[in-house]
């Protein structure tokens, strides 16, 4: 009996030093997933490289939260899975309406040379000389810019700096005096607010946009930082805030702020104004940096 008993303790002591191994040290069990591992399944998406994803970690459940658009068929979910199973529950992938894209094909507020139109996102200056901050996708290829897509419209200036792919911002040098160029933000109704300095938006924060095409301010909280998204055909963008604002084809480079803090410039997204959306904002801290360029 004595025999039976050590033996049973034995394999059971055996068994709980084997599990023992399996954590690393200090580590328990229902520990949260570590940087190194989010960032190893954020390399995992990111090589995967399937055209209408984003991903960003979300810092409510630490862990990697992974859209896919409507584009995503279902093959490319299935290696998405694969991808990422080895990390467990440190992702979660989701999907979302509609086709992430870059928003370009509406139109607002200036038009290139190339035949797109955007919209300004905040003026600014260098010294004496100013400038307009935009998307990168729309001063992609360093177009002129005029205030119309008509015969005789007044010209404004030429692109000085497009960054797209991995960033998305651009900027445009007003050559014409007769352009004015005011710190503040406008929509339909006329002035919204002026803006005084730049910052970094945190999750939760109420961030605001409009622009010419609209007649109120649209404020919504801060999904996700520091996301990433896939395009398509190789158009990547990483560090982008995400919101839950509905805007519509046409207005990237629209304002995001709070209160007379400029904080991004919109990228893109998926779906619309009538089912709801996801956008995409590039921080404008970075194209300040890039152009030593200030508000």
């Amino acid at each position: 009996m004595k025999s039976r008993r050590s033996s049973l303790i034995a394999t059971a002591a055996a068994g709980l030093l084997a599990a023992a191994t399996l954590l690393a040290p200090g580590a328990h069990a229902d520990a949260p997933p570590s940087k190194a591992v989010l960032s190893a399944a954020a390399d995992a998406v990111e090589t995967a490289d399937i055209g209408g994803t984003a991903w960003a970690v979300d810092p409510g459940t630490n862990t990697l939260r992974v859209t896919a658009d409507s584009t995503v068929d279902a093959a490319e979910l299935a290696r998405l899975e694969r991808a990422t199973a080895r990390h467990g529950a440190a992702v979660s992938i989701e999907r979302t309406d509609g086709v992430l894209r870059p928003y370009t094909s509406g139109g607002s507020t200036v038009y290139a040379s190339t035949g797109w139109r955007c919209t300004v996102g905040f003026n600014v200056h260098s010294g004496s000389t100013y400038y307009f901050l935009t998307a990168g996708h729309c001063t992609d290829g360093f177009p002129t810019w005029t205030t119309s897509p008509a015969a005789g419209s007044v010209y404004i200036g030429p692109t000085a700096g497009a960054s797209f792919p991995g960033n998305d911002f651009g900027i445009v040098r007003y050559d014409n005096p007769a352009v004015p160029h005011p710190g503040d933000i406008r929509n339909a109704n006329g002035v919204v607010t002026q803006i005084t300095q730049a910052g970094n938006p945190t999750v939760g924060q109420q961030v605001c946009t409009t622009n010419d095409t609209m007649t109120t301010v649209d404020c919504r909280p801060v999904g996700l930082v520091n996301a990433t998204v896939n395009y398509g055909n190789g158009n990547v963008v990483d560090g982008m805030i995400q919101t839950s604002h509905c805007l519509e084809p046409g207005a990237s480079g629209s304002p995001l702020f709070s209160g007379t803090t400029a904080l991004g410039m919109l990228s893109g997204g998926s779906g619309n104004c009538s089912t709801g959306g996801t956008s995409y904002w590039q921080p404008v801290t970075e194209a300040l940096n890039a152009y030593g360029v200030t508000v």
